[in-house]
């Protein structure tokens, strides 16, 4: 009996050390141990699942448009589908205080956008009428490139640079990163920081009343809100998408 235990605690011992030497690799190429990637994902929720469009539906309506299907593992928007037909997806869910994190990628002359802070509701007809965009955008052959807080990683309309817009070439993916927390709005592109502002200060109010959205009744309007991927015409995709709340 002592030696079948012994045999058995061995082979226990001996499977545990194989699992955690067993680590997948990251994109950089660094290994990553099972109980790494469980730590890393602490607080994190993942709101798409790399393989249906569960968690989201089309604005206003109740289930997500066929312009919008999974492929590849990404959430793709194709621009041939007839235009009743299109329109934002938006999350199921409403969200206030987080850091949300994705990738994107971006067709030649691409324009889209990342929009949070969405109040759904039938008296907005568009998500853009209240949530804030990060813009997703070909900075090299997009119409909308002329203007410094329009290029990819800005605050739409808002606050942006071309010194700190590095969007990658066409048809590689890009990394955003959004933190709102009580007010306050950074964004990253690429990991490097391409807007701070805080809601209400004086810096808000004067960015604020030199965009389009000054007199638009429901802008940034709602500190809870739902997330919005956008539909402007040009093919476009999102995936490892995921939210850890503040």
């Amino acid at each position: 009996m002592k030696n079948l235990t012994k045999t058995l605690s061995v082979a226990l011992t001996a499977a545990v050390m194989a699992a955690c030497g067993s680590g997948q690799k990251t994109d950089e190429g660094q290994d990553t141990t099972s109980a790494e990637t469980a730590t890393e994902n602490d607080g994190w929720v993942s709101l798409f699942d790399g393989q249906t469009t569960n968690g989201w539906h089309t604005y206003l309506r109740d289930t997500v448009s066929e312009a919008w299907v999974v492929k590849d593992g990404a959430l793709s928007f194709n621009p041939d589908v007839p235009r009743e037909q299109r329109g934002d997806i938006v999350t199921d869910g409403e969200y206030e205080n987080y850091e949300l994190e994705l990738e994107w990628q971006i067709s030649s002359g691409g324009n889209s956008g990342i929009i949070f802070g969405v109040h759904e509701d039938p008296k907005f007809s568009a998500t853009y009428q209240t949530g804030i965009e990060m813009q997703v955008l070909d900075n090299i052959d997009a119409s909308d490139n002329k203007i410094e807080n329009h290029l990819a990683g800005s605050l739409y309309d808002m606050i942006g640079g071309k010194e700190v817009s590095e969007p990658k070439p066409v048809g590689e993916w890009n990394q955003a990163r959004i933190r709102k927390n009580n007010g306050q709005i950074t964004l990253w592109l690429n990991g490097v920081q391409t807007a701070d502002v805080t809601i209400g200060t004086p810096e808000w109010e004067q960015v604020l009343n030199a965009s389009k959205f000054k007199d638009w009744e429901g802008f940034a309007k709602y500190p809870k809100g739902k997330i919005a991927l956008q539909d402007h015409g040009n093919a476009v995709a999102y995936r490892n998408i995921r939210i850890k709340s503040l």
